[in-house]
């Protein structure tokens, strides 16, 4: 082993044997920090492969046996150039990874047989031995009927899970080779799920259902016979939903049923379970009973609130459903919020009333200010509460109102309906033929709802016009500019408005390109050039403005064509100058303004005679990939410059400014050259000419190349490092020399870590960053440092191979910083004093030296009181506020300081705790009798004032409500004064601005009917429980959300008799 380089040279050239050698090696790295240990390297001897010999036409097998993996590995077959095999009906590979031959042929000999298997999931390939193939061709070959080589017998069962991928295999041999065939015994198979692979010997079908099941046939047929194979294919199933259990909400009293059905093969199990324990072990509820998939609730108690699990199992896999059985009393809800419906006419109309209560409310609905429940035909009362008007018209609009009611209460809500005339087109576009380049108009009149704004939109092909400034729209009219070919099509004008649209299609057509030419026809055969005649096709009104000819080479690219010429238009025949050893074909496209016509039927094929190359390869590259090669690469030649058979490239090199003479090999068929044996990153000239039987092309021009790069040899010297701030330092070193660099610079890189500390020195592992610096860089820049903090860095050098050796390890340390925020709780609060608790900063960056907390109170009108500062030792995490004002809001402002100064700031708001004394003589003031009937004093009085505008008004009198209401608005709507003890709304969307009065609301905790729609949301103490329409928790509440104030007093309309008699409750 080389001295400090490890390396480990094995050298038999002295007389030494290999079989010694062979063996597992590893590895080991030490130094007073700890030992690394490499992988595990295993050395075994080349050996000769045997070649496997067998006779011209017979059957064959090359096994592969891939590793185990899962996901199951990609196989494939490939010779040493890493070329994929080719395969065919004859050879084909099985799902196996197998190869299997139907019959050998001498094309099949080959050195080298691989199989691989590619484990996406890991990124790693597994290679399998190469195996050799030799086929004997000195025995005459005889043709048999086909036999299968797999699957075995006549019969055979395949089991596949419901939903997954069936595959069927059948590969047979025979001579001539057999071809497959598929069938269904009783019944076809499903055409848009079945795909025939691998030359139809995989039948692969998608989605399998339990209809997949039953025989499947395949057969093999050759002239000499056929053969046929039956698979019973079973289908199995793991369980799947039937009927799927589903919340349910009950209340008390109320019967109900819980269903849990499904599916499979075999047929699962069903367990439930009641809050994740098996129901047998749940305390016993006479009012549940559990029969099979069903479990029955009969008068269920309040206490009966669970979470039931159904589990349905069997040994392909399980299915698992959670119901919320929610026994609950609420009185009703409606949650809808859609307060005015626009609908075309003749059109159903649905309003919705969602609803939510239990037990689940009854919905009726009026419509109009009085009127009876709405029923009858006219109208449809689905079972969400939604009422449809299944034809609605003029007369359909107006009020309506939906109430929701069950035995703890009612709720209703006001929709309006207005139905509006539909969207009619009065002048339809029209059928338009236009010519390239002309111009094309569409005019599209229609008429709409004067209430509703309209717009016009134009489509093509339904889809929506492109941005071009040929399109020019004009109100009703389209305007086409300049039109060509793309532009034909289904012109749609669409008018449209919030509610409904109309539309009116017209096509638009032009003309189009040529038709191809016919009768082609070679003439004047002269070696390397020839005549070309053809007829022109028909025009299509556009004159031809020339002729493509392209040529197809059968014998190097069949089957590809490539433009040989252009020609006029004018012109049917053209002299065609051609290359040596090319087996011609041509074909003519006509062109004209409009576009390319479809080829031509092509000529009869003409062969031209070989010569030497006329030109070398192009692209070469000379690139080493080991520090002691030099790969040298070129774009293949095509066969157009090829001349002639047997095509070879003449590849030499020499070390430039060397004085050394060219090295030359000749080799075919491939594309690079490998060089052992260069010294290490060392500049070479370069050439690769071509040459075939009948000689070599003109001499090749000489490129400059280098061979394979090494590890950089030196580490960077004099690192310095510049502290710059607590987060930020600069990096400076001086650059290694080029030619210990062994390659191309790429650049440097910084590693830098963290020093071993009281908190990190048990770590095993230290975490280390990099900072790549590109180029001949001398110094760098290492942002986001961690303030206070002591660092480690080293430098190194790198090159296209890898990183040289580390810099000696440069200590530097960060200055302290100011601390992160320290965030404040209150841990405790009584009328006078409140308890504040916090934890230190996260980040402290530095030795904390205190705490300062200030704080202000804020009074009812939102104003806050000048600050009070206190300071706080570092070594404290509470502290107790006393003599405060009781039932008062508080807000504090917290940071934590280092000797920089103070951190990131903290804010929290509390408020101090209310007497008892005083809370109750509020509680009890609205259960005084004189309060009650001062204020059924004040509703008849107000009833009665209702009552006389009512009839002052419809005898035609001037009663001057509106007057008197403005003058006197209902105190039920006013906002509550200063005085009554709760808070206003308030923001602290910026923490030092003073707060914002906002709305109030009644002691009562009652809303306005313009706020009912969130009302349930916004408070939270007067209930015990909310709950949506399957039984989840809306969520609690501590207080009312932020809302702008309403301005004004509501409209004076007279209101209906469900509003009257709710307002008064």
């Amino acid at each position: 082993m080389k001295l400090n380089s490890g390396t480990l040279e094995i050298n038999i050239m002295n007389g030494g044997k290999a079989e010694s050698y062979e063996g597992e090696y590893q590895c080991t790295a030490k130094n007073d920090r700890g030992t690394a240990v490499s992988n595990v390297i295993v050395i075994r001897q080349s050996k000769k492969i045997e070649p496997i010999l067998i006779q011209q036409g017979m059957p064959l097998v090359l096994p592969c046996k891939p590793p185990r993996g899962l996901p199951p590995p990609l196989i494939f077959w490939m010779d040493n150039y890493f070329q994929r095999l080719p395969q065919n009906g004859r050879v084909s590979q099985g799902l196996n990874g197998d190869l299997y031959f139907s019959n050998v042929q001498p094309q099949d000999t080959r050195d080298f047989y691989i199989c691989y298997a590619r484990f996406n999931l890991t990124q790693t390939i597994h290679q399998k031995q190469p195996i050799s193939l030799k086929v004997l061709t000195n025995s005459p070959v005889d043709s048999r009927p086909p036999i299968f080589l797999t699957p075995s017998g006549q019969t055979s069962n395949k089991t596949v899970l419901k939903d997954e991928v069936l595959l069927l295999e059948c590969i047979a041999e025979g001579l001539p080779t057999p071809e497959i065939r598929w069938n269904k015994e009783g019944a076809e198979l499903p055409s848009n799920r079945v795909f025939y692979e691998n030359f139809n010997k995989t039948l692969r079908i998608i989605g399998v259902s339990e209809e997949d099941s039953g025989k499947y046939r395949c057969s093999a047929q050759n002239s000499r016979g056929s053969i046929h194979h039956v698979i019973k294919v079973i289908v199995k199933a793991a369980p799947y939903w039937i009927t799927k259990p589903e919340n349910l909400v009950l209340s008390p009293g109320d019967d109900g049923t819980l269903i849990c059905r499904t599916h499979g093969n075999p047929a699962p199990s069903i367990t439930w379970l009641i809050n994740g324990v098996a129901i047998e072990l749940a305390p016993n509820d006479p009012s549940r009973v559990v029969d099979g998939d069903t479990v029955i609730f009969t008068k269920v108690h309040e206490r009966a609130s669970a979470v039931f699990q159904c589990n349905a199992s069997n040994i392909y896999g399980y299915v698992l459903a959670n119901a919320f059985v929610n026994v609950l009393a609420e009185r009703p809800r409606i949650l809808s919020s859609e307060k005015v419906y626009q609908v075309i006419a003749n059109r159903p109309a649905l309003l919705h009333c969602k609803s939510f209560g239990s037990p689940v409310p009854n919905i009726e609905w009026f419509k109009g200010v009085q009127s009876s429940i709405l029923h009858g035909s006219d109208y449809v009362f689905h079972y969400n509460g939604t009422l449809e008007v299944p034809v609605a018209q003029k007369d359909s609009s107006g009020t309506y109102t939906c109430i929701a009611r069950n035995k703890l209460g009612t709720d209703q809500k006001i929709i309006q309906l207005e139905v509006k005339d539909p969207t009619m087109i009065i002048s339809q576009p029209e059928y338009r033929v236009v010519q390239r380049y002309g111009s094309a108009s569409f005019e599209c009149k229609f008429k709409h709802d004067p209430t509703l704004l309209a717009e016009v939109m134009w489509l093509k092909n339904n889809s929506e016009l492109p941005m071009d400034e040929r399109y020019t729209f004009e109100k009703e009219r389209l305007t086409i500019k300049n039109i060509t070919e793309n532009d034909k099509g289904m012109y749609t004008c669409v008018a449209n408005t919030t509610l409904d649209s109309a539309s009116a299609s017209a096509e638009l057509s032009v003309v189009d390109r040529p038709d191809p030419p016919t009768d082609l026809e070679l003439t004047d055969r002269l070696g390397t050039s020839l005549q070309l005649s053809w007829v022109p096709g028909d025009d299509n009104n556009s004159p031809i403005t020339e002729f493509i000819i392209e040529c197809e080479d059968a014998i190097h690219e069949p089957g590809v064509w490539h433009v040989f010429s252009k020609v006029s238009g004018t012109q049917a025949t053209a002299t065609l100058t051609l290359s040596p050893y090319v087996n011609y074909s041509f074909r003519v496209i006509a062109v004209n303004e409009i576009g390319r016509s479809d080829h031509s039927e092509s000529s009869e094929s003409y062969m031209t005679k070989s010569a030497e190359p006329y030109t070398n390869p192009s692209g070469i590259k000379g690139i080493g990939t080991e520090p002691d090669n030099l790969v040298i690469t070129w774009k293949p030649m095509k066969g157009f410059d090829a001349n002639g058979p047997g095509l070879q490239y003449k590849v030499s090199w020499r070390q430039k400014d060397a004085d050394e003479d060219w090295t030359s090999v000749i080799v075919a068929n491939v594309s690079k050259y490998i060089v052992s044996g260069t010294p290490t990153f060392v500049p070479y000239e370069i050439k690769v000419q071509a040459l075939n039987d009948l000689g070599y092309a003109p001499e090749a021009a000489v490129v400059i190349g280098h061979s394979g790069e090494d590890l950089p040899m030196v580490a960077p010297s004099n690192v310095e490092v510049d502290v710059i701030n607590t987060t930020l330092a600069k990096v400076r070193w001086e650059s290694v020399p080029l030619t210990s660099i062994r390659g191309h610079l790429q650049g440097y890189r910084v590693y830098y870590w963290k020093a071993l500390n009281k908190t990190n020195r048990n770590r095993r592992h230290i975490e280390k960053w990099m900072l790549p610096f590109a180029g001949n860089r001398t110094h760098g820049m290492l942002p986001g440092l961690q303030p206070n903090t002591n660092y480690f860095l080293n430098v190194r050098v790198v090159n296209g191979k890898g990183e040289g050796p580390s810099s000696k390890d440069k200590y530097f340390e960060t200055p302290e910083g100011v601390p992160s925020v320290a965030f404040l709780h209150i841990a405790h609060r009584t009328p006078d004093s409140l308890t504040l608790s916090w934890s230190p900063p996260v980040h402290p960056n530095g030795v904390l030296t205190q705490y300062t907390l200030k704080y202000q109170s804020i009074n009812a009108t939102h104003e806050l009181s000048p600050p009070v500062e206190i300071t706080i030792p570092a070594n404290e995490t509470s502290y107790i506020l006393k003599n405060l004002v009781q039932n008062t809001r508080y807000k504090f402002y917290f940071n934590a300081h280092t000797a920089v100064g103070p951190g990131s700031q903290s804010t929290q708001e509390a408020i101090t705790a209310m007497d008892e004394a005083m809370a109750s003589r509020q509680v009890d003031i609205a259960t005084q009798g004189w309060f009650i009937g001062l204020m059924c004093a004040v509703a008849l009085l107000i009833l009665v004032l209702l009552i006389v505008c009512f009839i002052r008004r419809n005898k035609g009198g001037k009663y001057p409500v509106k007057e008197k209401e403005d003058a006197h608005a209902d105190p039920e709507i006013q906002p509550m004064k200063e005085d009554d003890g709760t808070f206003g709304e308030y923001s602290d969307a910026e923490d030092h601005k003073p707060l914002k009065k906002g709305s109030r609301t009644p002691s009562d905790r009652t809303v306005k009917k313009e706020d009912s729609d969130d009302s349930l949301v916004d408070y939270g103490e007067g209930v015990n429980g909310q709950f949506n329409e399957d039984g989840s928790f809306i969520g609690q509440y501590s207080g009312k959300k932020e809302k702008e104030p309403v301005e004004g007093n509501e409209s004076s309309e007279a209101p209906s008799p469900v509003n009257a008699m709710n307002s008064f409750v």
